[in-house]
């Protein structure tokens, strides 16, 4: 019988040295506590959007470029693993896995940092111009489906995350209605111009992280089965 994972020294089947499968399985954990710090910081990002709470910008920030720190170390490790212990099958895929969506985490948190700053800037220097109660449900469902592709890979469950691929379009629907509404008031307020451009930037910024979020759960699918579904057709 081939030794578990979970047991110690020796070589697993194949002849894979068993440090090989603890090394990957510290990556992946890395990765793991990398997405519940991101998503955390984007919480605080919400947070200043739809209660005004620009005090929570200061930890966005430190979070931020901890994931950044974060991003090339799990990087570096990932690379050198690939190189040493050359894994196969789903070992390579969980590999690939970490590679992507180690980059996906790293532009959540970068952009949920320009939100909040944003907005910041909005009350600072444009304080008679309020965030737009439809923004603000923008950035709740980005908030959540973030959430949810996050679960998707912890859980390693391509059911889920077909679910969240599927939330993107409405969530992109619900940004073109946004834009629409920020560009009339940016038209009738033309005085205001520079305003209005923070919060454009912010609605198209909350889209790209929804965007992040479903590239997240399409490695899931994957990882999970083996299968590279971006360009499919959704139906």
């Amino acid at each position: 019988m081939a030794p578990s994972r979970s047991q110690e020294g020796g070589a697993a089947a194949g002849g894979v040295p068993r440090h090989a499968f603890r090394e990957q399985d510290a990556v992946w954990a890395e990765l793991l506590a990398m997405g519940d710090s991101v998503v955390g910081s984007l919480e605080k990002s919400v947070k200043a959007v739809c209660e005004g709470r620009i005090d929570l910008i200061a930890e966005v920030k430190e979070e931020e470029e901890e994931s950044d720190r974060k991003e090339v170390h799990i990087e570096e490790e990932c690379l050198r693993i690939l190189a040493l212990f050359e894994p196969v099958a789903s070992d390579l895929r969980r590999m690939a896995t970490v590679l992507k969506v180690n980059r996906d985490w790293e532009r959540i948190a970068d952009l949920a940092l320009r939100v909040a700053r944003r907005v910041r800037k909005l009350g600072r220097k444009f304080p008679d111009i309020a965030v737009p109660d439809s923004l603000k449900t923008l950035a709740r469902d980005v908030l959540r489906h973030v959430q949810s592709a996050h679960a998707a890979l912890v859980e390693i469950d391509s059911r889920k995350a077909r679910e969240v691929i599927a939330g993107d379009q409405p969530i992109d629907a619900s940004y073109r209605a946004v834009r629409r509404q920020l560009k009339d008031q940016l038209a009738a307020r033309a005085d205001q111009l520079d305003g209005w451009l923070l919060l454009l930037n912010s609605a198209r910024n909350l889209e790209r992280i929804a965007d992040h979020a479903t590239g997240i759960a399409q490695t899931v699918v994957f990882l999970q089965e083996g299968k590279i579904i971006r360009h499919a057709d959704p139906k």
